[in-house]
């Protein structure tokens, strides 16, 4: 704990020396196997910072266990105040992209996409508030570190220009990334947090299974719900589906000039039928197809809970009761059933 302690410190000086330059505070990359505390790490210095009335951008691209919006997401929002225990942090107006997927090998070239245009807005961000800039950014990453993960990695460091890479226990990554990086770029080895439990592939299932839940109804508090989602009938022709990501193809039946890594970010219309029923989709702030559906941000998530084929309707589980301010949703790989209908 002291050597986070210390690390906090550390940041802490970087800006205020920004401060007075006038210039970018400290940019820190969390990195490490599954595991070992990087979100704890992530929380404790965000409220550290919140403390001193810092405004951290917290980034978090860990679409497996992700805390700014529910799996399968990216997301960004300003930490102001310290995270409470029950409820986490009190997120205003989260910027949150669609992914799809718990894991960025499942799409790595859509991944990469969305770095890019989630550190686009990161730099916006600062550039417009002066307070925001100098706070700096804790950014949150997922375990994937090996192979396409470490260059993933190097992605992500490149992208948003990180000065500092905190490495939770692992000492080949560290020497990776200590060879790798920019001499700019403080690569600091850091022991995992203490009391960090290893989970099982079901209980990190459950998880992500809580997470969307909690999404819907809110953290219980006494054993009751703070949220009361509304299911809402809508006409087929009110709604479109799509998924991003079409099935791979020979190198011979591409048209000429595409590269496989094309399809992976094409979007696929969808048909409304027993195949999309359960499943979450991401509500798309793009107003049109003609739009760049895949780089804009999303309003939030629903779930398609019913289908009637005879009507022509679907039922959707919405957060709030007033009508989806856009018709283009994005599927997920999560379904979501709903047993409190």
């Amino acid at each position: 704990m002291t050597v986070y302690v210390n690390v906090h410190a550390a940041l802490e000086q970087m800006r205020q020396k920004a401060d007075e330059e006038r210039s970018r505070g400290p940019r820190v990359m969390v990195v490490g196997p599954t595991d070992v505390g990087k979100s704890t790490l992530c929380r404790l210095l965000l409220n550290y910072a919140a403390r001193l009335d810092r405004a951290s951008v917290y980034v978090d691209l860990d679409v497996g266990q992700g805390e700014v919006s529910i799996p399968g997401t990216i997301g960004a929002a300003v930490v102001e105040r310290p995270a409470e225990i029950e409820e986490g942090y009190s997120l205003n107006a989260p910027l949150v992209f669609h992914y799809g997927h718990t894991s960025p090998s499942s799409n790595y070239p859509l991944f990469k996409m969305l770095v890019s245009r989630m550190a686009e807005c990161v730099n916006k961000k600062t550039e417009k508030s002066k307070k925001c800039n100098v706070s700096g950014c804790i950014i949150n990453t997922g375990g994937w570190i090996k192979g396409a993960g470490y260059d993933s990695l190097k992605h992500i460091a490149g992208s948003f220009e990180v000065d500092v890479i905190l490495v939770l226990g692992q000492e080949r990554l560290y020497s990776e990334l200590k060879r790798d990086m920019p001499d700019f770029v403080n690569v600091i080895l850091l022991p995992k947090s203490g009391g960090v439990v290893e989970r099982n592939q079901h209980q990190r299932s459950d998880f992500r299974d809580q997470r969307v839940r909690e999404y819907f109804y809110g953290p219980k508090k006494n054993g009751d719900d703070s949220f009361f989602p509304h299911p809402t009938e809508v006409s087929y022709n009110d709604i479109k589906l799509y998924k991003i990501g079409a099935p791979a193809l020979p190198d011979s039946m591409l048209p000429l000039g595409m590269k496989k890594e094309d399809n992976k970010t094409k979007l696929v219309p969808l048909q409304p039928g027993t195949n999309i029923l359960h499943h979450v989709f991401s509500v798309s702030t793009a107003k049109s197809i003609e739009d760049a559906v895949l780089e804009c941000n999303v309003y939030g998530h629903v779930v398609i809970s019913g289908i009637d084929p005879d009507k022509l309707t679907a039922t959707v589980l919405s957060p709030s009761p007033e009508k989806l301010p856009s018709s283009i949703l994005l599927l997920m790989d999560m379904q979501f059933m709903d047993i409190d209908m």
